[in-house]
């Protein structure tokens, strides 16, 4: 539940942010107007969670912003907030591994193609990772994470578009405690995955009318 309504507090932020850019942001001429970009997708994910056990799959929420109003060396580049949780797939050795995190951060999407959009991002967060070690004890972890990654968006039709995300994320000395509060470091580790989705963009980039 903390995570679900982190991911939420970290949505409506970012929505207030966008909306407050908005209010600021210089008026242009209607020829030239391009309007600011709201995105929301989700996707199904599968990861390598650097436990020595299988893999780990799930869902994985988006919510992207494009700004309008930064410098054009610059544009393209936007903020993301993320929300991803691997719970299944999961091997019988382990029957209890999980992993949660929620991220937010900058992402840059190549803006010079109509339907393709390729992106690279960087992002910090909030994990929650649940495992059994080899003693069949249960641990559990959270950790403040940083990921980077990339992919690319495909436009599909109109403002539908596929996505295909890599991503590889850092989580910094872990020290699992089990149920009987017994500490084992386990040092960093560093979950990495695909995840293949869509997203629906609620506006559309307007370019300057020729002259001719």
């Amino acid at each position: 539940m903390r995570l679900k309504r982190c991911f939420w507090l970290t949505a409506i932020t970012v929505l207030f942010t966008c909306a407050a850019y908005s209010a600021f942001a210089q008026v242009v001429p209607a020829a030239t107007e391009k309007r600011q970009i709201l995105a929301a997708g989700a996707g199904l994910s599968d990861y390598n969670p650097d436990w020595d056990q299988g893999r780990l799959y799930g869902g994985t929420a988006w919510l992207d912003y494009t700004p309008n109003w930064v410098p054009s060396v610059l544009q393209g580049i936007g903020l993301e907030a993320e929300g991803r949780d691997l719970n299944y797939g999961r091997s019988s050795a382990s029957p209890n591994l999980r992993e949660d995190t929620i991220e937010g951060g900058v992402i840059y999407a190549w803006p010079h193609f109509r339907n393709l959009r390729p992106y690279g991002k960087f992002l910090a967060g909030y994990g929650n990772r649940d495992a059994e070690g080899y003693n069949q004890l249960r641990y559990h972890d959270s950790r403040t994470i940083l990921a980077a990654g990339g992919g690319l968006d495909y436009r599909v039709y109109r403002n539908v578009w596929v996505r295909a995300d890599y991503e590889y994320q850092h989580w910094p000395d872990m020290h699992f405690k089990d149920l009987n509060n017994v500490v084992t470091p386990i040092g960093p580790m560093h979950p990495n995955g695909f995840t293949l989705g869509a997203l629906y963009r609620f506006g559309s980039r307007q370019s300057t009318p020729s002259a001719y």
